[in-house]
């Protein structure tokens, strides 16, 4: 009988760390093969991973998002309703009395994380 070393069976990878593989994959010069030999991993796995990254299925770790995104915060109650006129040029992001002010083309996960963020901090 052979013993093998190393992890046996099915592993369960957190998100976190999930994300974090895909972005080392998406580092200049990077090999997938390469990365997944040094997590152990099927190449099949992160590619999977990065599929799913690609969709907006798996967020990336925060060191992606950029450091400085242009906003303004308006926290006067009549900013609401500027919520449901908005125009093409800006997404108005509104959670209670404060409204987040966005460039149109703005990415969806970004701007939740902004969300989540105002929300935390009231």
């Amino acid at each position: 009988m052979e013993v093998l070393p190393g992890p046996t069976g099915r592993r369960r990878w957190p998100d976190d760390l999930k994300a974090r593989i895909v972005a080392e994959t998406l580092q200049p010069g990077a090999r997938v093969n390469e990365v997944a030999a040094r997590y152990g991993l099927l190449p099949n796995h992160i590619s999977v991973w990065r599929s799913l990254a690609r969709r907006g299925e798996l967020a990336l770790a925060d060191r992606d998002l950029p450091a400085f995104v242009p906003i303004s915060v308006q926290s006067d109650a009549a900013s609401n309703d500027e919520c449901h006129r908005g125009g093409a040029a800006e997404l108005r992001i509104c959670v209670g009395d404060v409204t987040l002010h966005v460039p149109a083309g703005f990415p969806a996960r970004e701007a939740a994380a902004l969300v989540a963020a105002l929300r935390a901090s009231a």
